[in-house]
């Protein structure tokens, strides 16, 4: 998921989000108004990933903090926030926001 952000593929983020939250308009209007070039993260990222267990939702699902990093800043205040659930064997992501934290 931290690859489509740095590969500009928005269209690739919206489909595997199914476009619930945010349009590839939102999407790339969030990362614009940043105005810095968003990269993919270094392998140990992933430990700064902050999720929680949403216990009010339906059972496995999770809001997950995922920081962006950018080419100028390296780890970056812009921070994605996603919905993971796991239903029926299948898992479903949802892109919440892309904003400064």
């Amino acid at each position: 998921m931290t690859q489509l952000p740095a590969s500009r593929d928005y269209n690739g983020l919206e489909v595997l989000t199914r476009g619930l939250r945010l349009s590839v308009a939102a999407i790339e209007q969030a990362v614009a108004e940043y105005g810095r070039t968003i990269v993919v993260p270094p392998k140990d990222a992933f430990d700064l990933l902050e999720a929680s267990e949403i216990l009010t939702a339906a059972p496995n699902t999770w809001s997950v903090t995922i920081p962006l990093w950018t080419l100028e800043e390296g780890r970056s205040d812009l921070t994605a926030e996603v919905t993971f659930a796991i239903r029926g064997g299948a898992s479903a992501i949802e892109l919440d926001n892309i904003h400064v934290l």
